[in-house]
């Protein structure tokens, strides 16, 4: 299938992107007009783009089927003030019923069931449940176009952070389990980034891995190793030198398959398939090299 822009609705369009672009975090933004007056509604047009200045995006896109703007937009180009509240689990369906599009002047805050607390340096309220709130000041606001589907890029520096402590692990990070965090996929549909949905991938060594393209040739063709289980051993500095064999499974698997190269390089990979699995690197390499096809 191939999208063109322009060849369809935007509509049509605008389902694709979200479709495709996600999980998308979540910008619940709190803000005020010229009289004080609080405004609550969520954004998945969101990110942060910069730790010094600490900068986050986020963009109330005019609405596709009639080319309005959004109280949000309104109340930021108006005070250059918000708060943006992250979303987790527990406050999810309260958060969309904010999305509600009711009349100017109506206390989203009110309508959702959240809890105002004043903020430090800004005149918009953050919202209590909200696991992390950032006040920010609006920089600037960048508009991508004029007709319906546009974005307006809200470019936000944060001056204050404030983190519930109940988020926090034994270190004073973020727990990516306790913050239980939720996303916007496309349609109606949201994620929850926490019990086993969250995994973990080592960042790439700082002495350059060897890369795929360097593994050897059986290896890196396997029918049985995919390709997240090569980039682990892509990650690798070094192919390590070929040891004699200490390892029982291995030397079982040797012993079994001696007249069957198929069916024991099969095996090998199997079972360095599993080591990766648990994080044995270095056994997976282990049962690879003892593979003789690799010579």
């Amino acid at each position: 299938m191939k999208v063109i822009p322009g060849e369809i609705k935007t509509a049509m369009l605008h389902g694709y992107l979200l479709g495709a672009i996600a999980p998308r975090p979540i910008c619940f933004a709190s803000t005020v007009d010229r009289d004080g007056n609080p405004n609550l509604s969520p954004f998945s047009f969101f990110n942060v783009f910069g730790a010094k200045p600490p900068i986050l995006i986020f963009s109330p896109a005019r609405r596709v089927r009639d080319n309005t703007i959004k109280h949000t937009l309104e109340n930021v180009i108006a005070t250059n003030e918000v708060v943006i509240n992250v979303v987790n689990y527990n406050m999810v369906q309260q958060m969309s019923l904010s999305s509600c599009e009711y009349p100017k002047g109506v206390d989203e805050f009110e309508k959702a069931g959240f809890t105002k607390v004043a903020s430090d340096f800004v005149n918009p309220f953050r919202v209590k449940e909200s696991p992390v709130q950032l006040e920010c000041k609006v920089l600037k606001v960048l508009e991508t176009g004029s007709e319906g589907g546009a974005g307006n890029l809200v470019i936000c520096e944060v001056i204050c952070m404030h983190i519930d402590d109940n988020v926090l692990d034994a270190e004073g990070k973020i727990d990516p389990h306790k913050i239980d965090l939720v996303a916007r996929m496309g349609a109606d549909h949201y994620c929850r980034a926490s019990g086993s949905a969250i995994f973990d991938v080592a960042k790439p060594s700082l002495m350059l891995g060897i890369g795929i393209d360097s593994l050897p040739g059986s290896v890196r063709n396997s029918n049985i190793l995919t390709g997240n289980h090569l980039g682990i051993l892509g990650n690798s500095p070094i192919i390590p030198d070929r040891d004699a064999v200490h390892d029982k499974r291995i030397a079982g698997i040797l012993d079994l398959y001696k007249n069957d190269p198929v069916s024991r390089t099969e095996g090998l990979h199997r079972y360095a398939k599993s080591m990766i699995e648990t994080g044995d690197i270095e056994k997976a390499w282990q049962a690879l090299l003892a593979d003789p096809i690799i010579g």
